[in-house]
């Protein structure tokens, strides 16, 4: 008997025809049955066993959903698949069919739940530190200059630099904020973004700020060849609408420091760039860029910059390059308590992700998504099986079958999928009973899912986030992994000379 493709056989031939550099169809709305379910999970165990790849690898990508957790994964996943016609939840984001993945714990040395500079140094250092600090080792004292002075850490970037490799980074964020600066920057604090942050204290111990150790790094021997993403603020002076106090342009400097040297300002420019050659600083936003939604024709998105990047790394004397890529404003979203903005970011990282797959080979190509940390993020409430993810819930009924009418609690009201523990969508339990949800008001942009505890700004979460792996070394990613492994994966990857080599360096 011939069966019908079923959602898991649908994401399995995604995954192949990914990693093979194709284009998979989309799939129709879901309409399995047990023996089709059955089937598909046979060929699941089949093909669950890829061959390991041990060669040297010449190319690094790091991709890192700031604040993408699980909870996230699994409602993007569903709310991505239902723009595209599915009932969501057998569709697959493309780096979930990376053939590796593992669970990654993100505590900082001092909080139980952690902040994104302590958790990117863990990534790209191989050193876990204390929040609040940049690519410095937990023998630091946050906000104190002269304590982390003589413990400076080296980078992936630094390793990649030595061995002649192109470097870059994308992000939606401030280039100077946590994530990117952790690959170019040494501070004890990742607000001091720019000189008008800097205590007292800092400037009398000669501490730079974040941005002047942008332009500091990229004049020397580590320089970086792309650098995209948002936070001109940080780099102008005052009397030019930034916030810089000691009167310098940075854009000024660095464009005089080499003539190789350019500054990218809009999309326009983004795209009709040479990008064979050169150093390019694109500053695309006073601050990060606008969300996805709020966007206009000059800012170029995620895609558009990690285009721009690899055309850029590509030419590289066949050294090969090392890239990181960063969704910054999932973060951000669930900070403001909405699930919209999180989820449309999610989206974006989904489908740069897929570009990837589709133009890089991951024959000598090491590519790594994961996230920093995680959110408050909740989904639950029984609804039913395709149920919108921004919506209010519909459940089933005694038979199992959808019910045409939103679930009405004890108190007469709606609720939603997706919640939030805490933040500015706190219900007011002093007004007496919760406030119903409105069912069309639910899937509005401006929507904040309601949360339990009020704070200004919802909080990281502290469980586990994953992580998904291909090309060289990606076997070694599995199980629960402390997050700074995930450096030591990569570094192995990038300087092991054959199968069975030791790390040498």
């Amino acid at each position: 008997m011939l069966l019908k493709p079923t959602a898991l056989a649908i994401a399995l031939t995604s995954a192949s025809l990914l990693l093979a550099g194709c284009e998979p169809a989309l799939p129709v709305k879901d309409s399995t049955s047990s023996p089709q379910w059955f089937a598909s999970g046979q060929q699941a165990a089949n093909n669950a066993a890829p061959q390991a790849n041990t060669s040297k690898a010449k190319n690094i990508i790091l991709v890192v959903g700031d604040g993408m957790g699980i909870t996230t994964h699994t409602a993007a996943r569903i709310y991505s698949g239902q723009q595209q016609g599915l009932l969501g939840e057998e569709f697959s984001l493309s780096f979930e069919t990376l053939p590796y993945s593992a669970l990654i714990k993100t505590y900082n040395t001092d909080q139980q739940t952690p902040d994104s500079a302590g958790t990117m140094t863990a990534l790209v250092t191989g050193h876990k530190t204390k929040a609040g600090i940049l690519s410095v080792s937990d023998q630091a004292q946050r906000s104190d200059c002269a304590s982390g002075q003589q413990h400076k850490l080296a980078t992936l970037f630094d390793l990649a630099e030595q061995q002649g490799k192109t470097t870059g980074i994308v992000t939606t964020a401030r280039l100077t904020h946590a994530t990117p600066a952790a690959l170019y920057a040494h501070s004890v604090e990742r607000n001091w973004e720019s000189d008008n942050k800097l205590s007292a204290a800092a400037k009398a111990d000669n501490c730079r700020d974040i941005a002047q150790q942008l332009i500091d790094q990229n004049n020397s021997d580590q320089a970086l060849e792309v650098v995209f993403g948002g936070g001109k603020r940080h780099f102008l002076p005052e009397q030019e609408g930034g916030k810089r106090q000691d009167q310098q342009n940075l854009l000024t400097s660095w464009q005089q420091q080499n003539p190789q040297q350019q500054v990218l300002t809009n999309l326009q420019q983004l795209q009709q760039a040479d990008l064979t050659s050169g150093r390019w600083l694109g500053l695309f936003s006073s601050s990060h860029l606008p969300y996805i939604d709020q966007r206009d024709t000059s800012t170029p998105g995620l895609l558009d910059m990690t285009k721009a990047a690899l055309t850029r790394l590509k030419h590289n004397n066949g050294k090969g390059y090392a890239l990181m890529i960063e969704a910054g404003r999932i973060d951000h979203g669930h900070h403001a308590g909405s699930g919209y903005k999180a989820l449309n970011e999610t989206q974006e990282l989904h489908q740069t992700v897929q570009w990837l797959l589709n133009n890089i080979d991951l024959k000598d190509t090491l590519l790594v998504v994961t996230a920093d940390h995680s959110h408050t993020l909740t989904l639950a409430g029984y609804a039913t099986r395709g149920n919108p993810m921004l919506g209010v819930v519909k459940g089933n009924d005694d038979q199992g079958r959808p019910k045409t009418s939103a679930k009405q609690l004890d108190d007469g009201g709606y609720y939603t999928s997706i919640n939030y523990r805490n933040g500015p969508g706190a219900v007011d339990w002093q007004q007496g009973d919760r406030t119903s949800v409105d069912p069309e008001r639910a899937q509005q942009a401006d929507y904040l899912q309601q949360a339990l505890v009020p704070l200004e700004s919802e909080t990281h979460g502290g469980e586990d986030v994953a992580l998904y792996a291909a090309g060289p070394w990606a076997h070694l990613f599995g199980g629960t992994m402390e997050q700074h492994w995930v450096y030591h994966v990569m570094h192995h990857a990038l300087t092991s000379d054959n199968a069975g080599s030791e790390d040498r360096d």
